[in-house]
């Protein structure tokens, strides 16, 4: 069960700072370091207890590369997204819904950079925090994931 809830909150508090700083439009590198940055300290904060994965996407890459346990998927699964409505509902109330809609020209480059970028997240944490082993956190995975993920908000 510890695994589970650290999921919650580590996806909770991923999901809120997207959510407090896209939803009001800010532009620039803000939110970008932002999501990064609380992505790397609840990598830190829970990732010696349930991976640090925080996204199902990651989950299954972790599973595919047989470093999570088949138990484990669907209750990550299900922290995950619960936690990413929770605090979806949260980053709303707090923020308002004030903000300017993406507006999405080419659905299919939408797609094609959401896969890549997400490729790329799942390609780090598997390469970084399941072969160093899950006990043994290290500098390198929380950087590498936060860079990822600052890479890919950066690029779309």
């Amino acid at each position: 069960m510890k695994k589970y809830i650290t999921e919650f909150i580590g996806t909770f508090f991923l999901v809120l700072t997207i959510g407090c700083t896209v939803i009001p439009g800010n532009a620039g590198v803000i939110p970008p370091i932002a999501i990064g940055a609380a992505l790397m300290v609840m990598i830190f904060a829970g990732g010696h207890v349930s991976g640090g994965h925080y996204n199902p996407a990651v989950t299954l890459a972790v599973f595919i590369r047989g470093r999570c346990a088949a138990k484990d998927v669907v209750p990550y699964w299900i922290a995950q997204v619960a936690a990413g409505i929770v605090a979806a509902v949260v980053a709303v109330w707090l923020v308002g819904k004030s903000g300017t809609p993406m507006e999405i020209h080419n659905v299919p480059a939408a797609f094609v950079a959401e896969f890549l970028f997400t490729f790329a997240l799942a390609y780090v944490v598997v390469n970084t925090i399941t072969t160093i082993g899950m006990t043994t956190m290290t500098m390198i995975s929380p950087r590498a994931s936060c860079g990822a993920s600052a890479c890919g908000a950066l690029a779309t």
